[in-house]
């Protein structure tokens, strides 16, 4: 089996328990800018951010940025790529046991690449606001923009330990959902592609905000990009 026949099957996706397979959301993030999360040889890349290391303050300081891009993005792509590796050898091996085991890493640090790759985008410097299509339905399965904002700080600060806040669009019901993420892949549901991810890790906020995290989930609020995410929201709902 070579390299890029193994990354078409369905034990790099699956793995990952939250990406859709064959969707415009996945082509999109394979093609276009710090979305691609692969190169041509099917290796995880890790690409440069949209914008320099200092932009997002002061909701987000430069040192905290750099150190979490750097070392934990980067560090989730590396293990990926290394799961990947192994689990191509612990194949040919017949090793089912081994498959098991960096299956279950690769669906970490993939799932933590794949979040982080959105979490960067959902962010910028200015304020936004939902409109359009993504408005309705936050309008609709929230009753207001404000609700939304609330369930989904109140869940991004409950995480226990470490993970995620995510805001993501379930083709299944064509329905908006919030979900508490441990780690970076627990307690996701199926089908379920997230469009808005809050970062709970401690990397995350440490630097500057201690152990306050709620203090570092309020100050995203007016840099997310809601722009980005009525575009992830209208991508997703093209799945075929």
């Amino acid at each position: 089996m070579d390299r890029k026949s193994f990354l078409q099957n369905s034990l790099i996706l699956g793995g990952a328990s939250i990406m859709p397979v064959n969707s415009v959301f996945t082509q999109s993030l394979e093609q276009n800018g710090i979305d691609k999360l692969t190169d041509a040889d099917g290796n995880f890349v890790h690409l440069p951010l949209p914008y320099n290391q200092n932009f997002l303050e002061p909701s987000m300081d430069e040192e905290t940025l750099y150190l979490h891009y750097t070392f934990h993005h980067g560090g989730a792509v590396k293990g990926a790529n290394r799961d990947l590796a192994n689990i191509r050898e612990a194949l040919d091996a017949r090793d089912n046991v081994q498959v098991e085991y960096w299956t279950k890493k690769l669906a970490y640090h993939f799932s933590s690449h794949v979040l982080h790759t959105i979490f960067w985008s959902n962010l910028t410097n200015k304020r936004t606001e939902p409109k359009g299509d993504l408005k309705k339905y936050i309008d609709k399965y929230f009753g207001t923009f404000d609700t939304l904002k609330y369930n989904i700080a109140q869940v991004s600060k409950s995480v226990e330990g470490a993970g995620w806040g995510i805001l993501g669009y379930q083709p299944f019901a064509d329905s908006l959902v919030v979900l508490s993420c441990d780690n970076h892949e627990r307690l996701t549901q199926w089908g379920v592609i997230p469009i808005l991810v809050i970062d709970v890790w401690e990397h995350a906020y440490y630097l500057k905000y201690r152990n306050k995290r709620g203090d570092f989930v309020d100050a995203l609020f007016p840099i997310i990009n809601w722009d980005n995410v009525a575009e992830r929201f209208e991508a997703a709902r093209k799945i075929v």
